[in-house]
């Protein structure tokens, strides 16, 4: 496929007028073609209009054709081939075996929210009919659904170019709701958003869908990022980056004269607990997993433990041993670009200045720019608490492990800390009565607890929460993650007295959408 280097506004290529910008490969710190051209005000004005203009047809789509689109995205993606994923490790350094998965991710997403369409229970169906003889009053027939919010922002996430950027998540929920989304190219990855808005810009074109439905613009974040969420046609939000971005969208949004949701996934450093019982087992074993959970993709995950509690004494020493030689042993990865290496560095050298905190293990540079040797840090749990530098989250390959001597002062440790995306438990069946009193409190701070598993790696499914209390997003009763993604951009309408010939379909007496529904309270299975 061509690269043209522009914005792909309402189907049309548009040449931006304010500038340019350039992918760099964060391996050598060189410039990529072709050059982005950054769109202006006006320009993007035209990818609103034309999403509010699509929204009354798209968001009526009869469900074949509405999963279709979303099957089609994904085929497309798939026919674009090696070139999707040789610029995505270009631009991103993230390599192509682990880009591979994860456009095997994006399209299964895709697919499984087509899968949602067909099935309709998002449409939440409800249907109070009418009781002309109750007293002491009638009842009026009342008919509730679930319908789209309007056009959506989305804003590509650095640490996954596919997953989490112009088809990603934000995006396949979005379009399964029924709503338009744009698009807000990330400045890291240029190529690879043209590619895969081109993908999608074709399906919309040969299911013959109003242009509107898919914009992908190129601009400032600071200028075209905060004008798209200022913009009126614009009902709601998907963010995946760092908490100042993703709080700079909630305050233009709370700002506006219709205020609007942004639903953005921030900062996590996703506490692990050691419980002494984990200790008996294989402790190098338990070191290593933890280790490559934190250096996975150079650090550079969302879910990354950046916090590890284990007990003191012997067995806590051999595993804190067995951490020291795994990290040590390690080359750093290429992050994703100059800037966050400059950042992880920052977040090193803060850490490695507080007092009582050391530095247990910290491996070699790696062989390309942007590269720097992935580090763990060590506490005791009193320093923790007292910190509050300690629980900042470091984004990259770095960790802290505390070390604490009563699995109770655990519970303490837990409501001192931030909003998290996960918690994870190492247990046997000897630690359940101390870990027990652990969970209430894990529940009123994260999203997913684990058992006896790591963090890293979020499964693409029905049941998956991946969000939790702020600043770990900015909304902790909804997911990015999984088909409940979807309710983020729906509301509910009722329809009171509506003869028959007016009702939308999922609400008529013949249900030609043969959605499940509750009648009268009770379940009415179509399916």
């Amino acid at each position: 496929m061509t690269l043209n280097g522009h914005s792909l506004i309402a189907g049309k290529t548009t040449v931006g007028t304010t500038g340019n910008t350039y992918g760099i490969n964060p391996a050598t710190n060189q410039q990529l073609e072709p050059a982005y051209s950054l769109i202006s005000d006006e320009q993007l004005k035209t990818a609103t209009d034309a999403a509010d203009d699509a929204f009354e047809s798209f968001s009526s789509l009869a469900p074949e054709q509405h999963a279709r689109f979303l099957e089609v995205i994904a085929d497309n993606i798939d026919a674009i081939g090696d070139e999707l994923i040789e610029r995505a490790s270009t631009e991103t350094g993230l390599g192509t075996e682990r880009l591979r998965g994860e456009r095997t991710r994006t399209t299964g997403q895709l697919r499984l929210f087509a899968d949602v369409v067909r099935q309709g229970d998002f449409r939440g169906v409800r249907i109070d009919p009418a009781q002309a003889d109750r007293k002491p009053l009638p009842r009026a027939d009342i008919r509730q659904r679930q319908i789209p919010l309007g056009p959506v922002a989305v804003f590509g996430a650095s640490n996954f170019p596919l997953a989490f950027s112009v088809a990603g998540g934000d995006t396949a929920s979005a379009f399964a709701a029924g709503c338009p989304v744009i698009v807000k190219a990330h400045d890291a990855h240029p190529g690879t958003a043209e590619l895969v808005g081109q993908a999608i810009v074709k399906a919309v074109t040969d299911l013959g869908l109003h242009p509107g439905v898919f914009s992908l613009v190129y601009g400032s974040g600071a200028s075209i990022g905060q004008e798209l969420v200022a913009d009126p046609a614009i009902k709601a939000v998907g963010f995946t980056g760092s908490r100042a971005g993703g709080t700079a969208l909630m305050r233009t949004a709370a700002a506006r004269p219709e205020p609007i949701p942004v639903y953005a996934e921030m900062s996590s450093i996703n506490p692990v607990y050691v419980f002494p019982g984990a200790l008996g087992g294989d402790v190098e074993a338990l070191a290593h997993q933890y280790i490559a959970s934190v250096t996975g993709s150079s650090g550079q995950l969302c879910t990354s433990p950046g916090l590890v509690f284990v007990p003191v004494g012997e067995a806590g020493d051999r595993f804190t041993a067995a951490v020291t030689d795994a990290v040590t042993a390690l080359s750093g990865q290429t992050m994703l670009s100059g800037g966050i290496a400059s950042a992880w560095e920052h977040g090193y050298n803060t850490l490695e200045a507080v007092a009582d905190v050391d530095l247990i293990g910290r491996g070699k540079s790696g062989p390309t720019e942007n590269s720097p040797a992935p580090a763990v840090f060590e506490a005791d749990l009193d320093v923790f608490i007292s910190n509050r530098v300690l629980h900042e989250e470091i984004f990259g390959a770095a960790s802290l492990v505390v070390r604490y001597k009563a699995a109770e002062d655990l519970v303490e440790a837990t409501r001192l800390l931030d909003g998290q995306l996960t918690a994870s438990l190492h247990v046997t069946e000897d630690d359940y009565a101390v870990a027990s009193p652990l969970i209430p409190a894990l529940e009123r701070k994260v999203g997913r607890i684990i058992v006896n598993g790591w963090p890293t790696g979020v499964e693409v499914g029905n049941a998956m929460v991946h969000g939790g209390p702020y600043p770990a997003t900015s909304d902790s009763k909804t997911t990015s993650v999984g088909t409940l993604a979807i309710y983020r951009f729906l509301r509910p309408v009722a329809y009171q007295n509506f003869p028959e010939q007016l009702r939308p379909a999922p609400l008529q007496d013949a249900n030609p959408w043969n959605v499940n529904r509750l009648v009268d309270g009770n379940p009415q299975r179509h399916r």
